[in-house]
């Protein structure tokens, strides 16, 4: 998985705001509305940790409000001073309203809402956002937040990095369809794994994505800035590539029921592109009975046992064609009866493997893989 210092150090520091660009949100929206029309509709969407004023999450789903046939967007943001970034200055949108106030304007938050054409355009549309202060900071777990929660029918936003955890655990407690931003190391989470091995949750039409984000830190990375720069956007101006980011959701959508088209084992060692399974085949766990897929073009469409294939395989995990059997490290991998690795192997290995972990011996030489989830295909 791709490294990134920029992502590291804002979650080192608990500093997550990071703005999703509209064109990213409008094409996973619209793969949604592609598989079901109606997705949306007379629905009450919640866009919780959010800046209304700039965010696009606000702006996409109020301009398309009648599109989507909404019956109700909420969306809060969260107070400056509980932020751990606080440079701010209140927008024109806020000062020239008659609802603001300077004593609440750093440490309250703020909840925008749109049901109705308010202006007499003849169009519902972001003009017709209305708002006021929230009686706390806006904090997705304070009690007022909950209430908006419960409100909702779907859930839609980039939360926070650091709190992913968390406010996974609160949408699934508030029992609503969401669709969220996360970085792919979510899957790790034992928190987050056991949902999407009982598809409760899924992965959404982008996987695994490097996307652009709009955020208050300095782009420190000259590889970073060319890649920024590459898709048309000024690094100077505060956009950061982020690797590895993945849409999480519990709502349907087309390509999840597309079973994976490939080839038998033999063939796969024969014809296929994956250099490692050609030239040695499939190779078995030492400490675990399954073998090892290196890439999801290489699952063998005849094996019936457990394989472990790489994280990527959730992009295009049908649940039709596989059953995910669990997660090959750490206290997942225990928790499944992953064995442990003997010392001399441990020794060879100097320090790279853990409790829980997957192993194989390649070319004599104990190894372990990347992360690996353990499937098997459906009789």
């Amino acid at each position: 998985m791709a490294n990134n210092t920029n992502l590291g150090a804002a979650k080192a520091a608990k500093n997550d705001e990071f703005y999703t660009q509209y064109a990213d949100i409008q094409k996973e929206i619209n793969a949604y509305l592609e598989y079901n029309p109606d997705t949306f509709r007379d629905k009450t969407v919640l866009l919780p940790c959010d800046d209304p004023e700039w965010s696009n999450f606000t702006r996409f789903f109020a301009q398309n409000f009648e599109r989507l046939g909404l019956k109700r967007l909420i969306s809060t943001s969260y107070a400056v001073e509980s932020k751990k970034y606080k440079d701010y200055e209140p927008t024109l949108f806020e000062t020239e309203s008659p609802w603001y106030d300077a004593d609440k304007t750093r440490i309250k938050g703020k909840i925008f809402e749109l049901t109705r054409d308010t202006n007499g355009s003849g169009r519902i549309d972001i003009d017709d956002l209305e708002w006021h202060y929230l009686e706390g900071d806006g904090d997705f777990r304070s009690p007022e937040v909950c209430a908006l929660r419960d409100q909702a029918d779907i859930i839609v936003t980039n939360p926070p990095f650091s709190l992913f955890r968390e406010f996974v655990a609160w949408i699934v407690a508030g029992k609503k369809h969401f669709l969220i931003l996360g970085h792919m190391n979510a899957i790790h989470y034992k928190e987050v794994f056991p949902l999407i091995q009982t598809n409760q949750v899924w992965s959404g039409i982008g996987f695994n994505l490097s996307m652009v984000y709009k955020a208050p830190y300095e782009n420190l990375l000259e590889a970073n800035q060319k890649y920024v720069r590459s898709k048309g956007y000024n690094p100077d101006d505060r956009y950061i590539k982020v690797p590895a980011v993945c849409w999480f959701t519990n709502l349907e959508h087309g390509r999840r029921h597309e079973p994976l088209k490939l080839m038998t084992a033999r063939d796969n060692i024969r014809f296929g592109k994956n250099k490692d399974v050609k030239e040695r085949g499939y190779l078995k766990y030492e400490n675990y009975d399954a073998i090892d897929v290196p890439s999801v073009e290489s699952i063998p469409s005849d094996y019936t046992g457990v394989m472990g294939v790489p994280d990527s395989f959730l992009g295009q995990y049908c649940p039709e064609q596989f059953e995910i059997v669990g997660l090959g490290s750490g206290y997942l991998g225990q928790s499944i009866g992953v064995g442990g690795i003997p010392k001399e192997h441990k020794q060879q290995m100097r320090g790279h493997s853990a409790a829980g972990d997957l192993y194989m011996l390649v070319g004599g030489m104990p190894k372990v893989p990347y992360s690996r989830i353990l499937i098997r295909k459906k009789q």
